[in-house]
């Protein structure tokens, strides 16, 4: 399976491949359409989950760092996207002329009055860059003070740093009321690209219209999430076949000897954080417009450690992989949610175990079960240098050598 994406080697099987999972992915919402857009908007999740894997597997498949609070950039994403395309920041500003008018005042005087009564509403052009630079500058705070630490200590420090932002956001709505606190933050603007709004227009019951084409909103947002995951990959392929991206695997294999060769590994860790942070930063922005709702619960330590099963379940490091895992994993749970109870009825003529019981059951088992069977993933890497083993030291077999 790995031919159909080997570029170098197999061109042909490659771009044949390609262009069949394109005509695949373009299809699907007009098909799925036929049985609810319920199954659309899965696919829409799946996708900025695959948006939040190929980030995290910069961190983790290319740079071998274990990171636990990948969650964080999602949310920063989110709620930067919040703040600057609702009528959440005219509550930040009234929030500030009540508890601390000379501060208020000078920002209102700053902003404008009209600012004060509706908020910010900025045009998807403007926030996803700067949800990508918000993002990629925490992920590099983040990744400073952790330059020294490896394994568990390192997966520790991130997971602390994930829950800490996950806490801030919970509870920044005292005495200046940033983040609205536990309620969440509502009313945040859907995406619109060249005037024409992927929620739908008032009245128009979530249908988007293209000049005289129309289709619901879920499938628009559906080709806009399409077209970032595409981008993203273009980019992390790059990534990976550039001088950056072996530095990052020498870093990986083995960074003593990486920075014996002369490479900056500061720099290079840097570099990882900052640009898988990013890359989360995008997710979450597509996120909260896409939702029209942000709120703590939403990016806690399980969504963490789901993305980070995506990655390795598909394979670290190997990007076809990771969107296999991010789509496995992403819908298989509510197509179990689905089929669940049918097939205790069919079965058994009746419900033994509630559908919400068993489809996290047979989730675990089926993690548990892929990850003994194939170790390194659904989907590793055909090259071996692109991939992670077992850390066994295996002494090698002597060739030739005669005993004096």
């Amino acid at each position: 399976m790995a031919n159909y994406f080997n570029i170098k080697d197999t061109p042909r099987k490659a771009y044949t491949g390609m262009i069949l999972i394109g005509i695949v992915a373009i299809l699907f919402p007009f098909i799925a359409a036929n049985f609810g857009n319920s199954w659309v908007r899965i696919m829409d999740l799946a996708l900025l989950y695959i948006m939040l894997a190929l980030g995290l597997n910069i961190v983790v498949g290319f740079a071998g760092l274990l990171d636990l609070g990948y969650i964080a950039f999602y949310a920063l994403g989110a709620y930067l996207t919040a703040l600057l395309a609702s009528p959440q920041f005219a509550v930040v500003l009234e929030s500030f002329v009540n508890q601390y008018p000379a501060i208020g005042n000078s920002l209102v005087a700053m902003f404008g009055p009209e600012i004060r009564q509706n908020g910010i509403h900025l045009s998807v052009w403007m926030i996803v860059p700067l949800s990508a630079a918000f993002a990629g500058i925490f992920g590099a705070l983040l990744g400073a003070p952790t330059l020294k630490l490896r394994g568990d200590y390192l997966a520790i420090v991130t997971l602390g740093f994930g829950e800490i932002i996950r806490i801030f956001m919970n509870n920044l709505n005292g005495p200046v009321n940033i983040t609205n606190g536990p309620q969440g933050v509502n009313l945040i603007d859907p995406i619109r690209i060249f005037g024409v709004s992927l929620g739908g227009e008032p009245g128009s019951h979530a249908t988007v219209q293209f000049g005289g084409f129309s289709m619901p909103s879920v499938n628009a947002y559906y080709f806009l999430f399409l077209a970032l995951c595409i981008a993203i990959i273009f980019i992390s392929v790059r990534l990976q076949n550039s001088r950056l991206g072996r530095a990052w695997v020498a870093i990986r294999e083995d960074e003593i000897a990486a920075k014996a060769m002369g490479i900056n590994t500061r720099n290079i860790k840097l570099l990882a954080f900052a640009m898988g942070a990013s890359f989360g930063g995008v997710a979450g922005a597509m996120f909260a417009s896409f939702q029209g709702f942000v709120s703590p619960e939403s990016f806690s330590l399980t969504e963490s450690i789901a993305v980070l099963a995506m990655v390795v379940l598909g394979g670290m490091g190997h990007i076809p992989g990771v969107v296999l895992g991010g789509v496995i994993l992403a819908a298989l749970p509510e197509v179990l949610r689905h089929t669940v109870e049918p097939i205790q009825l069919a079965i058994f003529g009746k419900i033994l175990i509630e559908a919400e019981v068993l489809r996290q059951l047979l989730y675990g088992l089926a993690m548990v079960g892929i990850m003994l069977a194939r170790p390194a993933g659904l989907w590793p890497s055909p090259k071996h240098e692109d991939r992670p083993d077992a850390d066994i030291d295996e002494p090698a077999k002597a060739t030739g050598v005669v005993a004096a």
